[in-house]
């Protein structure tokens, strides 16, 4: 009865631990959550109600277009030379990657992406049963070695989340992204560049985007406003190669007709009054501090059980466990026993890792908080070696 693909489908591990840590009383660095109190506040009152009213009737499929004419100017300073044209607004950078599986891939087709990366991308690939090889990225990726070989499976796509990347942190440098151009330009495979943390950035101002450096190759960047201003928005957007939007296009049209009209409304009085730029000059010096109060406290709890690096920007710590270990069942015993919520590395990885490795979130708890969850993930780790 069911499309065969169902038996590709798997639940979101994300999804599920926030739904069993939802608990007030549950201390959680699972999910990508921004803090409570940095979530935006729109002021509602500042709305055109001629506007309002106008947003409650259907849209246009590419989005409103003075939103699309923002995006495009935004990109354009990060050195993204692009028109509103190109624009598609999302609901949700989610459907983002939907919409490329959608077009690119059918089973058995290779897709190219971090190993590890993000696992709903994981997820989605998986559906429309791409055959996923992953790029070895540890300390940095060997652009030279690692990408010649994984370019031998014929991708049909490459996935890469070059900007404080999810899981790990690690921001591809200016010229990593350019010696990673260049071999993809030569390529010919198309270029997906997921970019959702470029904002949060704690200590310098992230690279220009990778896509901004190939100048054959077919391309489609995406970001979000869910983590820079508020998940429930389910707002984002795409720009893409000429070539491939009009398909994009349509296969927005069949999923949805149109995003949200009045998240786009409020999300463009946000970049015309210049309140996004307030609201993130008021949020990064509490991400900043959570960050290094995380620091400190891995520092002073987990020092000699696991590794890591500071993230320059956006909402996680990639811990590699020092002892093989069962992070699906220390994830349970924590958010059982000890109601701390964490996230098992193992769902990151295409096919299984060589190590054991964890995914902390430092946006959503508050530095008391922090620092008692990581005692009590320090203690279970001891008793576990």
């Amino acid at each position: 009865m069911l499309a065969t693909r169902i038996d590709r489908l798997t639940s979101s591990l994300v999804r599920d631990i926030l739904a069993a840590a939802a608990s007030p009383d549950v201390i959680s660095f699972a999910g990508g959550l921004p803090a409570t109190e940095a979530l935006y506040q729109p002021e509602l009152a500042a709305l055109d109600p001629a506007m309002v009213a106008q947003a409650l009737q259907y849209g246009p499929s590419e989005g409103e277009p003075a939103l699309r004419e923002q995006v495009a100017g935004q990109l354009r300073a990060q050195g993204l030379p692009c028109s509103a044209e190109q624009v598609l607004i999302l609901n949700g950078s989610q459907q983002g990657i939907d919409l490329l599986a959608k077009l690119l891939i059918e089973p058995g087709r290779s897709v190219l992406l971090e190993s590890p990366t993000y696992l709903a991308a994981l997820q989605a690939f998986r559906l429309f049963g791409a055959e996923l090889h992953g790029l070895e990225q540890g300390m940095g990726i060997d652009a030279d070695s690692a990408m010649d070989k994984a370019l031998g499976h014929n991708p049909c796509m490459v996935y890469l989340n070059p900007t404080f990347q999810n899981p790990t942190g690690h921001c591809l440098s200016a010229a990593e992204r350019q010696r990673w151009a260049a071999k993809l330009d030569r390529s010919g495979t198309v270029v997906f560049e997921d970019d959702p943390y470029r904002d949060l950035a704690y200590d310098a101002p992230a690279p220009a985007p990778l896509v901004a450096h190939l100048k054959q190759t077919p391309w489609v960047y995406q970001g979000s406003f869910s983590k820079i201003l508020a998940p429930g928005l389910r707002l984002g957007y795409l720009v893409a190669h000429r070539e491939l939007f009009p398909h994009l296009l349509r296969l927005k049209q069949a999923a949805d007709l149109h995003s949200n009209r009045l998240s786009q409304l409020l999300v463009l009085e946000a970049l015309q009054q210049g309140r996004l730029q307030r609201h993130l000059a008021r949020i990064l010096p509490l991400y900043r501090a959570r960050r290094d109060a995380m620091a400190a406290s891995l520092s002073r709890h987990l020092a000699g059980l696991a590794s890591w690096m500071l993230p320059q920007g956006g909402l996680f710590f990639w811990l590699e466990l020092q002892r093989p270990c069962d992070t699906l069942a220390l994830m349970r015993d924590l958010l059982e026993c000890d109601r701390v919520a964490v996230m098992p590395g193992s769902a990151f990885f295409a096919a299984p890792a060589g190590s054991s490795y964890l995914r902390l979130n430092f946006s959503h708890a508050d530095a008391g908080r922090i620092d008692t969850g990581l005692a009590l993930l320090a203690k279970r780790l001891h008793q576990a070696g």
